[in-house]
């Protein structure tokens, strides 16, 4: 008689799928048929372990990862043109005037931002008609781009131009503005915005549970399956990642005894692209105000709703600020599984928690606003759980456990991110 077997075996279906046969469909097929399919399931159970002691690495399990193919992970930080230049000198053109409107060479400190038929408004220098009437925030047009500089026309300054040019000569704000083509234009200028290429290093994870059996009899299943002891060990690991992943440096070294090479990753914290300072012992309703600002508007401008985990004495002293109706407290949010406080203004709304890994790390009076759209997790090694058989091996009577993830936080728009430093 042909010995019968429940080995499931992994068949290829008609349109490059995966089907199991012979046999039962146990997780140990799942995974070598699809093995990102329980991925998001552990992930899921992780989280739970203690989540607001690791705000970054919840935020960062619950918003999804992309799965890297190298420990090195190259990706493009999200840029925009910039809008704002200084004026550092302007000079009538030697070209002939165009339709009676002078032609001038405008000198920039950025004039790469700038390209032709765009329009640059001067917003602290007033134009003039030819009656000496001011005829408001001086607007200019760009002609064409020279290496001498913009040659451009004054759009509302056909007048005696004299202290509108020394105006301008004394280093005044200029904004690009719109576009402003003929009827019979099919064309304009091109725009290609090439975002950054920047990097960083997966580092390897690990934690390690032994237990005996005598123990593993005695001990009580909890929650998502790891007795107490497991998930002590689970949280001390998120613990070590979440410092790793908000203050880690980016580094690649060989360790001399293992001869092997070690990769660690960079933190959140050093790829931030704003910073702010705050005086924690004076705090006013002004400063905060201020730092909404500068996460919200600007080149920061990105989410409307964004993250601001803090130290002790941080939280502390936003808690003691006095609101009102413009700038308020609000009610208590719960989303990916932390408990926020919500900070409401005109600028955004900002979910207020309390990181323990500051007062770790000794920056009680620190703190970071994160833009969590613009937060991605890459991971090589997911998630993932090794039965050690150290009985087998005679090391000791045991059952152990290797915990293991490969992965790092990359911040793809690091403007939208503020540091709060001490003033």
């Amino acid at each position: 008689m042909r010995e019968m077997t429940n080995e499931p075996k992994i068949v290829n279906g008609a349109n490059g799928g995966s089907h199991v046969s012979d046999g039962p469909l146990t997780t140990t097929a799942i995974r070598e048929a699809s093995p990102d399919l329980l991925l998001s399931e552990i992930d899921q159970r992780v989280v739970k372990v203690r989540p607001m002691a690791t705000p970054v690495d919840q935020i960062s399990r619950m918003v999804g990862a992309r799965k890297a193919k190298s420990m090195v992970v190259e990706y493009y930080s999200v840029d925009s043109k910039a809008v704002v230049a200084r004026s550092k000198n302007i000079v009538q053109s030697d070209d002939n005037d165009i339709d009676g409107m002078t032609t001038y060479l405008l000198k920039t400190d950025n004039d790469s931002i700038f390209s032709a038929t765009e329009t640059i408004l001067a917003p602290t220098v007033s134009g003039q008609d030819a009656n000496g009437n001011d005829t408001g925030k001086l607007l200019m047009y760009v002609l064409d781009k020279t290496d001498a500089g913009l040659k451009v026309v004054m759009v509302n300054a056909s007048g005696n131009t004299a202290a509108t040019i020394n105006s301008l000569n004394a280093g005044k704000r200029l904004v690009r503005m719109g576009r402003a083509a003929a009827e019979l234009d099919v064309q304009t200028p091109q725009f290609e915005a090439l975002p950054k290429k920047a990097s960083n290093y997966c580092q390897i994870f690990k934690a390690q549970i032994e237990q005996s059996t005598y123990a593993k009899l005695s001990a009580k299943e909890v929650g998502w399956g790891f007795s107490d002891q497991e998930e002590v060990a689970i949280m001390d690991m998120r613990m070590g990642m979440e410092k790793n992943f908000l203050f880690g440096s980016k580094a690649r070294i060989t360790d001399p005894r293992k001869m092997d090479e070690v990769l660690f990753t960079q933190g959140i914290w050093e790829q931030a692209g704003s910073e702010e300072e705050l005086d924690v012992a004076n705090l006013t309703m002004e400063d905060l105000v201020r730092v909404m600002r500068t996460a919200f508007t600007g080149d920061a401008s990105g989410s409307n709703k964004k993250v601001f985990i803090g130290g002790s004495a941080l939280i502390e002293a936003i808690n003691n600020l006095e609101y009102t109706r413009v700038v308020g407290a609000s009610q208590t949010t719960t989303r990916w599984g932390i408990d926020f406080q919500e900070i409401r203004s005109k600028f955004g709304t900002l979910y207020v928690v309390h990181a323990e890994i500051f007062d770790q790390c000794g920056l009680e009076d620190c703190g970071m606003i994160i833009d969590p759209e613009y937060m991605t997790k890459y991971v090589h090694v997911p998630f993932k759980v090794e039965h050690l058989d150290l009985k087998k091996s005679g090391v000791r009577n045991v059952d152990a456990l290797v915990v293991t993830e490969a992965s790092c936080l990359v911040l793809r728009h690091p403007k939208a991110h503020v540091r709060i430093v001490p003033a």
